[in-house]
């Protein structure tokens, strides 16, 4: 996303640095670059300006010279980015019992965020219910319900009822068994009177801790004049920004949203589950440039996996082995994280790697996927927990082959995966303390080893 943006900040702050003189002439230059790169990301005219002229302003600054000028430079460019891009501003869930309603027009993407949102909540312990109000588009029930029973999410939807406050009512006492409750709320091609209506009485009746609004980034600088209309008349809380992997607009969407004192809790960065992240000005400022995010890559990976089986793929981590059973949820969830290609830009150092997966190769690792599956369940229990057991047994592979259908070579492909992560983890780069935070020698480390093993991959 915003990949140009991206370059050119990257190039501008290169030239600062490798600058023997900051003449005019280079300002200009640095200038102009940030200036074309900005506006084709949609960001406000009127703030690109600023930008520019502070910038222009502080390299004259006689009071600062030599490589204290260019340092001073360089952090007054990102401060003011930061500026543009809003405060970081979590989404509070403290209370015995959080309810979050979601707001937005048609083709927001509300119905959609809702399910990624229950689902990114559940795989971090909470007790998380879909309530269905949209009463008044016809397909609106039944897509939250495929969605919900898609990913095992708890629901409560009646096509039939017509009034959205009879049904909180039908619901309330149901819904006291959960401490977090997302209410899918009805849109309309503007914010009109019968809508702001609905939502104030709905508002009335459930006493919401969140309003949240949802928009997709592909309205651009637009963004801001609907934050702006749902602020006023119902007094929202956040924004959360969809489609943001699919549009140039998606700056002026981001920006807009900041200039409104609205904070943007989440941004959908795809079409699958898991394509959702929190919103963090900083973290994402730094892919921009290049420098990764660690953080929001762990906590994607969360999104991916059971909190349980978290925990238990950390212990095997720990002690410097997996199991087989490990290694098939550890390449499930980086096909749900979108692979490779999805990721780098959240691993320091991997950013710049020109390599491309090839169109179509998550798929067929997919089915590749389903095939180990069917490989383990036909291993005795001592050859899940020791592969190396196989490795040599010609006998013992073609047994499981035959348990399974499948030819041989598939189980040698298995167990060749199993050796590639569990060497990665002996050599040391599972044993950093991601918690703790890695040191820049380590994260170079993860990276420069992370790369080579999925070139392989």
């Amino acid at each position: 996303m915003l990949e140009k943006l991206g370059e050119a900040i990257k190039k501008a702050t290169d030239k600062i640095a490798n600058a023997i003189f900051l003449d005019k002439d280079l300002l200009d230059s640095i200038v102009k670059g940030l200036q074309r790169a900005l506006i084709e990301a949609d960001v406000n005219v009127a703030l690109v300006k600023e930008l520019s002229d502070k910038i222009k302003k502080s390299a004259m600054d006689e009071r600062v010279k030599g490589i204290e000028k260019k340092e001073h430079l360089i952090k007054l460019l990102h401060d003011e980015l930061l500026k543009i891009l809003g405060e970081y501003k979590q989404l509070k869930l403290d209370r015995k019992q959080n309810i979050v309603l979601l707001l937005g027009l048609y083709g927001s993407g509300k119905t959609t965020t809702i399910s990624k949102l229950g689902n990114y909540y559940a795989k971090r312990g909470f007790r998380v219910a879909l309530v269905g109000l949209d009463v008044h588009r016809p397909a609106a029930a039944e897509q939250l319900k495929q969605l919900a029973e898609k990913h095992k999410l708890n629901y409560f939807i009646d096509a039939e009822e017509k009034n959205p406050v009879k049904l909180w009512k039908k619901y309330s006492k149901q819904l006291k068994d959960y401490n977090l409750i997302l209410v899918d709320t009805a849109g309309r091609h503007t914010l009109d009177k019968e809508l702001i209506d609905e939502i104030k009485s709905l508002n009335k009746e459930i006493k919401p801790t969140e309003r949240i609004l949802v928009i997709p980034a592909d309205i651009g600088q637009a963004a801001k004049q609907q934050a702006s209309q749902f602020k006023d008349a119902v007094d929202i809380s956040g924004v959360i920004i969809t489609r943001m992997d699919s549009t140039a607009k998606a700056g002026g969407a981001l920006t807009a949203c900041a200039e409104t004192q609205a904070p943007v809790y989440f941004i959908g960065t795809g079409e699958k589950i898991n394509d959702i992240e929190e919103f963090n000005p900083g973290s994402f400022l730094a892919r921009l440039l290049g420098m990764g995010d660690l953080e929001t890559l762990i906590e994607k990976i969360k999104s991916v996996t059971e909190e349980s089986q978290q925990s238990k793929i950390q212990k095997n981590i720990e002690e410097g082995k997996l199991t087989l059973d490990d290694v098939i949820e550890q390449v499930k969830s980086m096909s749900s994280l979108g692979g490779f290609e999805k990721i780098k830009s959240m691993i320091p150092g991997l950013s710049d790697v020109k390599a491309k997966i090839p169109e179509g190769k998550l798929e067929s690792q997919e089915a590749k996927v389903a095939k180990w599956e069917h490989i383990v369940k036909s291993m005795t229990a001592e050859e899940k927990e020791n592969p190396e057991l196989l490795e040599k047994q010609t006998s013992r592979i073609a047994r499981i082959a035959k348990g399974a259908g499948v030819p041989t070579a598939d189980v040698r492909s298995l167990i060749k995966q199993y050796k590639l992560l569990n060497d990665m983890i002996k050599s040391g780069v599972g044993n950093a303390d991601m918690s703790e935070g890695m040191s820049q020698k380590q994260m170079m480390k993860f990276a420069k080893k992370f790369g080579k093993k999925m070139k392989r991959f």
